[in-house]
């Protein structure tokens, strides 16, 4: 078997961001909820109010996240195709006369499907089972979940849009408007802020698709086809499909092994 040269192991820079975005953002979700926790053992009511009172880590939440809003309205040679292809410096024509899009079913589908999650969690706000905190830490758990589906599995991209990769993505930019919806209620300028600018992006976004469908399909847009794609995301993906197969019978053992343990220390117990 030829084996590979170092310049197709090496990690592309694409794939180095996402998973330093990766690390930052668990680290961020991580800290906000042992924060919590702390809080709610004191007899807290509200993450907010606390963090307004020394709002170091708060602030640095709402830096970070607007830093990568603002660098997302304009090109960039390090972040993927997925999200460059509306800017008219990445469209490279390939002769073809009609764009080839997603449907707008699935994408009616996915937007149906977003709004339904958030209303059961709006609906645990207002009935009070959820606080302020929680909202908070359900977003900064979004934004590890989108590194999530870049990198290893996208249930929007397997169960919905079925494109094949990040490059192509209809709904690239939706990713910071479904990050921060839970904070639409949260009436506080750090999250408010933080779900408008999110909200433009998304506006922004869609006019250009509306305006300009032939920078979003590979039919038109050579930029987005795997001949010139130097990011290698969709690797990532690969390579867990990949190990997941060829060890599903080992942890098929594994789990069932796991179950059984628990069934017997269940029935330990009871006894």
């Amino acid at each position: 078997m030829a084996r590979q040269s170092p310049a197709h192991r090496r990690i592309s820079r694409t794939s180095a961001l996402h998973y330093f975005k990766l690390v930052y953002r668990s680290a961020l979700f991580l800290t906000a909820a042992v924060l919590y926790l702390v809080n709610c053992s004191r007899n807290t009511d509200e993450l907010f109010d606390n963090f307004e009172r020394q709002p170091v880590f708060l602030t640095l939440i709402w830096l970070i996240f607007l830093t990568e809003m603002i660098f997302r309205f304009f090109p960039s040679k390090i972040e993927s195709m997925g999200c460059q292809k509306q800017f008219a410096c990445n469209y490279q024509a390939t002769g073809a006369a009609e764009p080839v899009l997603q449907s707008s079913g699935a994408t009616w589908s996915v937007a149906a499907a977003w709004i339904l999650l958030n209303a059961a969690i709006a609906a645990l706000y207002f009935m009070h089972i959820i606080d302020q905190g929680i909202l908070l830490l359900i977003s900064l758990a979004y934004s590890v979940c989108d590194m999530i589906c870049i990198l290893f599995f996208c249930p929007f991209q397997t169960w919905f849009m079925k494109n094949k990769c990040c490059t192509s993505c209809r709904i690239y930019n939706w990713d910071y408007a479904m990050m921060f919806t839970p904070l639409i209620f949260v009436r506080k300028f750090y999250a408010q802020s933080l779900f408008v600018i999110a909200l433009i992006l998304l506006v922004k976004w869609e006019i250009m698709v509306k305006t300009h469908p032939e920078r979003f399909s590979e039919a038109t847009n050579r930029s987005l086809s795997c001949a010139v794609c130097t990011e290698k995301l969709c690797h990532h993906k690969r390579q867990l499909r990949r190990f997941l197969s060829a060890n599903a019978h080992f942890l098929h053992l594994k789990g069932n092994q796991l179950l059984d343990l628990t069934r017997h220390r269940k029935n330990s117990n009871k006894e």
